[in-house]
């Protein structure tokens, strides 16, 4: 790979992670980065990350090969304008945002459809901000490319290079078809995620009996609704063509099975479940999507002083780290009465086979 000198503007959890990780496949790749916070600059100057750091978009951008957008989506737009003027006729700007039209669209308005490839890194992590970026944070992880059609192929076939080299799994889309597919499995499963914890709240007795009772599934299948609000009013801003129309069709197959259910109708339920199982059961493991996995084992263990110590010192002892643990208080749909939840699958794996052989009995989630 050539020699080349990386822009980013923002230096949060993606941008930040990018940064780490393009730093490490070539020794002379040189990278300057604009952040508001002094504190990112600072973290990512002493991680000898960014070899120049600025709270200016200026001249010291006009010879970058390329440039990273990873602020907000809207923010990302507003700052085409100030990056159109300084670019050299040879830079390529790329950004990190989930929805690619409304960028593409201000991309072709501005006349820099030579310069842009439009990005979308699938991977994330509750936490935010540089602080909490690493290099190995899109290992494995699809991160969609968007070129125009006025880019050169040379540049969109670096660029794959590059995401490929940084460990995550490049793919070309166009842009239309990036949108609605991440509507389809990203942005439509927000909104029912927080319909439903709604539901529950809206309808709960006054002494809340559901939220006592709420776990298990009905947790796991929630969780995405503590998103951003901030990040997911602009999502649905920026992507409201796609996601009304998805709604829609959701809505009518969520009309057709109440219309089983009150009709009695017990093989429209039979068949609804076995062709989402048979689908979902497809879904391979491998690769981290849009919305975050959780890695996590249920355990069986007796009630008894000292139950749940002995399993955190076996794992402690091991130097395996826990992300989370907790007891099942409604195990209905899930086996096991102590929830252990990692940071990724091998540290999952691992403890598993060491619980197991000291006599543990476990339950796949």
């Amino acid at each position: 790979m050539r020699n080349l000198k990386l822009g980013f503007i923002g230096l949060g959890l993606i941008g930040g992670s990018i940064a780490k990780a393009a730093k490490q496949i070539h020794e002379n790749i040189t990278i300057i980065a604009y952040n508001r916070s002094e504190k990112s600059r600072i973290l990512a100057q002493n991680d000898h990350v960014a070899d120049i750091v600025t709270d200016t978009i200026d001249e010291r951008f006009s010879d970058c090969d390329y440039i990273f957008l990873c602020t907000p989506v809207e923010q990302n737009i507003r700052y085409l304008t100030v990056l159109k003027d300084l670019i050299l006729p040879t830079c390529i700007i790329t950004d990190v945002g989930s929805v690619k039209q409304n960028i593409h669209l201000a991309i072709e308005q501005l006349g820099l459809t030579k310069h842009f490839i439009g990005g979308h890194p699938m991977a994330g992590s509750e936490k935010t901000g540089y602080e909490n970026a690493s290099s190995h944070l899109l290992e494995n992880a699809y991160y969609i490319l968007t070129p125009t059609a006025n880019v050169s192929r040379e540049r969109v076939n670096e660029l794959y290079e590059i995401i490929r080299l940084i460990g995550a799994i490049p793919i070309i889309l166009d842009d239309q078809e990036h949108d609605f597919a991440v509507a389809a499995i990203s942005h439509v499963p927000h909104l029912i995620a927080a319909c439903l914890v709604n539901l529950v709240k809206d309808n709960d007795s006054e002494d809340e009996i559901m939220k006592l009772l709420a776990a298990g599934g009905f947790k796991d299948i929630t969780r995405i609704a503590s998103s951003s609000p901030d990040m997911w009013q602009q999502i649905c801003s920026t992507n409201k063509d796609n996601i009304v129309l998805l709604l829609d069709k959701y809505i009518h197959s969520l009309q057709q099975i109440m219309y089983s259910v009150n009709e009695n109708s017990p093989n429209a339920v039979y068949d609804l479940f076995t062709k989402s199982r048979a689908y979902r059961d497809s879904f391979s493991e491998n690769n981290h999507g849009p919305i975050q996995k959780i890695y996590s084992l249920s355990c069986d263990i007796i009630d008894e002083s000292g139950a749940i110590r002995n399993v955190a010192n076996i794992l402690a002892d091991n130097k395996i780290s826990i992300k989370n643990i907790g007891i099942v208080n409604n195990r209905e749909y899930e086996g096991g009465v102590l929830k252990i939840q990692f940071h990724d699958k091998n540290t999952m794996e691992l403890a598993g086979k060491l619980l197991s052989d000291y006599g543990y009995v476990l339950y796949p989630n």
